[in-house]
């Protein structure tokens, strides 16, 4: 794959998923906006495996809709385009049902404002940039959570995916002719720290005995494709949702 010239925003590209991706596109040739929420050190360390491609690093709290779209005018005021934008960053916050009223509730925002909201935010600044500039993809990054739900603890995850995944096909439907396409990459249960604190409540064996492969998927395994589609591999794809969870749910 050649990412030569392509300009990339990768939201939450400090660890995990994100920081994957982020480095599969450059190493690709891609020139990438590494978007962190409070750990600059990592980011900049990602920039310095890959010196030549001339990324950069911004930080910003996706709980705010004004950080949010100071990233986005920063990523164009820096880069001067973008080709697209992956949507990554995400939060799995427990608020199981027998919390107090508020309690719950004010996880429910929280998640909803960083998985969701900001994903709104960013698609709306995007789609206009892509407009105006002849095209562009997003790539969100959902979960098979949108598609068999998730655990009693985990309710706004899963309904925030279910947005997520509802908005990338709205996006696919109403702007492909615009030369705007739009993408879902859902994995499930995935090796990144977000997952850790699942697997040291619960344990690693109730993940593994639902999946069909011998390992849970590591973020390595989802970055080639994104890089795929960044490349223009998949544009007659688009609304698509691609499942990565090991077989642990098809539909």
């Amino acid at each position: 794959m050649n990412l030569t010239g392509q300009h990339i925003l990768v939201t939450g590209a400090s660890r995990g998923i994100g920081r994957a991706i982020a480095r599969e596109l450059m190493a690709q040739g891609g020139r990438v906006a590494v978007h962190y929420n409070s750990n600059k050190d990592a980011g900049l360390e990602l920039l310095s495996e890959f010196p030549e491609s001339d990324s950069i690093c911004i930080g910003a709290d996706l709980e705010k809709p004004e950080d949010v779209a100071r990233l986005f005018h920063t990523c164009i005021d820096r880069l001067g385009k973008l080709d697209t934008i992956i949507v990554n960053a995400g939060v799995f916050l427990p608020h199981p049902p027998d919390m107090p009223p508020d309690s719950w509730f004010a996880v429910w925002k929280k998640t909803l404002s960083i998985n969701l909201d900001s994903a709104g935010v960013l698609t709306h600044l995007g789609i206009n940039h892509f407009l105006k500039h002849g095209g562009g993809r997003f790539i969100y990054v959902g979960s098979r959570a949108a598609f068999r739900g998730e655990t009693s603890d985990y309710m706004a995850y899963a309904a925030s995916k279910g947005g997520l995944t509802s908005l990338a096909r709205t996006v696919a439907r109403s702007f492909g002719k615009s030369g705007i396409t739009s993408f879902v990459l859902a994995p499930g249960f995935t090796r990144t720290a977000m997952a850790e604190s699942f697997i040291e409540t619960h344990g690693e064996s109730i993940l593994l005995d639902e999946i069909s492969l011998p390992e849970l998927t590591r973020p390595e395994h989802i970055a080639p494709l994104a890089a795929f589609i960044c490349e223009g591999k998949m544009d007659h794809a688009t609304g698509t949702v691609i499942d990565l969870n090991a077989g642990s749910y098809m539909h």
